[in-house]
């Protein structure tokens, strides 16, 4: 059986991730900050999922996933689906600050830790819920985009750093766009929205074929490969906002 852990399993893209992997037959290690959420996702498979409280943006959190890891009987892959990001013309610094502090801080935190669990093992997989957001960045939401470029950047980066290091450590980076979960956390009308089911699905295809990056869905393709030809000089000029 193989053995997964998804951090940020509570609610909306993780949850519904957890569920697929459960269905699979997986061995499913979940975490997040509400322990309801959490002892839900342990009833309807109690021989198959464990759980623990974590957040991210504390200290403790490595030393909380490496526990659920031994509880679990070991780790497979790794799923980071915790993220935060508002809109913010305003730039109000604690909406900056704390996206940093989740997006780079707990992103780092956690990655790093599981990178270093499958280096002692010689194998796994590491898989993150990053963002089209990170392929531009956007005037409406400064630190949203620019830590999800960031997290682009450092999946990459630690690809090419296992690769020096002889391990076979696969990594998979997840691009969804607007997604109907509670990130959004407003009644504004999305384009292109999707949801969380469908979202969940593709993430486990990808996994499972072990895809290098996946940006969902085709429409969001199309966007993104067009969008990364504006230049510069054009792109500032656009008013990209909903």
């Amino acid at each position: 059986m193989k053995r997964i852990i998804i951090i940020g399993a509570s609610s909306g893209i993780g949850r519904e991730a957890a569920l697929q992997f459960i269905r699979r037959g997986y061995h499913v290690g979940v975490a997040a900050r509400r322990e309801s959420a959490l002892q839900e996702l342990k009833a309807l498979a109690p021989e198959q999922v464990a759980y623990s409280l974590i957040d991210v943006t504390d200290g403790d959190a490595p030393s909380k996933l490496l526990k659920l890891v031994k509880e679990l009987g070991g780790m497979d892959v790794f799923l980071l689906c915790v993220g935060i990001g508002k809109q913010n013309a305003a730039l109000r610094m604690d909406i900056e600050l704390s996206t940093a502090q989740t997006n780079v801080l707990g992103f780092i935190r956690m990655v790093d830790t599981a990178y270093g669990y499958f280096r002692e093992k010689g194998e796994g997989h590491i898989a993150v819920i990053s963002s089209i957001a990170g392929t531009k960045g956007l005037g409406a939401a400064p630190a949203y985009s620019a830590t999800k470029r960031f997290q682009n950047i450092y999946i990459e980066a630690l690809e090419q750093l296992a690769r020096m290091q002889g391990l076979k450590i696969r990594f998979t980076d997840i691009r969804p766009g607007f997604v109907d979960t509670d990130l959004l956390g407003d009644d504004k009308k999305y384009p292109l929205l999707m949801r969380p089911g469908k979202v969940a699905k593709r993430i486990v295809r990808a996994i499972e074929r072990r895809e290098s990056v996946c940006t969902m869905d085709w429409r969001y393709r199309i966007i993104v490969f067009f969008w990364r030809l504006v230049p510069r000089f054009i792109w500032k000029r656009l008013p990209i906002r909903n």
